[in-house]
């Protein structure tokens, strides 16, 4: 069985359009049967941000070469994955803190990515990342989308071989209707699993 993440940073929660977009899709990824399935509810996690005492006892640990301490359980937890869905709405041109806060948690040199002197390598296990979002306006393939650009980006840092983003957008924006554009997003995530 392969090891499959969700990370779940719908703030909204069952109120949110990319959950029940994400939801659909953790709802085909399991009619698989090829996955081991576990769940992030960043909302219900005790995340920290890196600052004060708990950024310096963090480096003090990356020092001492310590990687088992509990606090980065969940670089291990995200770089032992196969397969990782993230799902987050378009928050400022971007996604929530709430998941800035995670994958600063995550980011660990000798869990998740090494340095040498060639520079900086992924560790992660991971073969795919899913990055699932709905938009209110339209920002695809502009200097604004910075959610799923931040994303892909991180998927080649951490080593992580594919990346994919499936998307609505426009769902706020006059004369569009949002219903018909989330069940055009969960045809695409039918699509998109099909071919899995």
């Amino acid at each position: 069985m392969e090891k499959l993440l969700y990370i779940d940073c719908c703030i909204r929660r069952e109120l949110s359009r990319t959950k029940q977009a994400a939801d659909h899709l953790m709802d085909r990824l399991a009619t698989l049967g090829r996955f081991e399935l576990e769940t992030l509810v960043l909302m219900e996690e005790p995340l920290q941000n890196l600052q004060g005492d708990f950024f310096f006892a963090r480096e003090a640990l990356l020092a001492d070469g310590i990687r088992t301490h509990r606090r980065f359980d969940y670089a291990r937890q995200f770089a032992a994955a196969d397969f990782i869905v993230v799902a987050a709405p378009l928050w400022d041109l971007g996604f929530p803190g709430l998941l800035k806060t995670y994958l600063e948690n995550v980011s660990l040199d000798g869990i998740t990515f090494y340095a040498d002197a060639a520079g900086c390598h992924g560790m992660s296990n991971g073969k795919h990342l899913v990055f699932v979002t709905t938009r209110g306006g339209f920002y695809e393939n502009t200097p604004l989308e910075m959610g799923s650009r931040y994303m892909e980006a991180l998927c080649t840092f951490f080593g992580i071989d594919r990346y994919t983003c499936l998307f609505a957008e426009g769902l706020d924006s006059e004369g569009m209707d949002p219903d018909a554009l989330l069940t055009e997003l969960k045809a695409d995530i039918d699509r998109f699993v099909d071919l899995l």
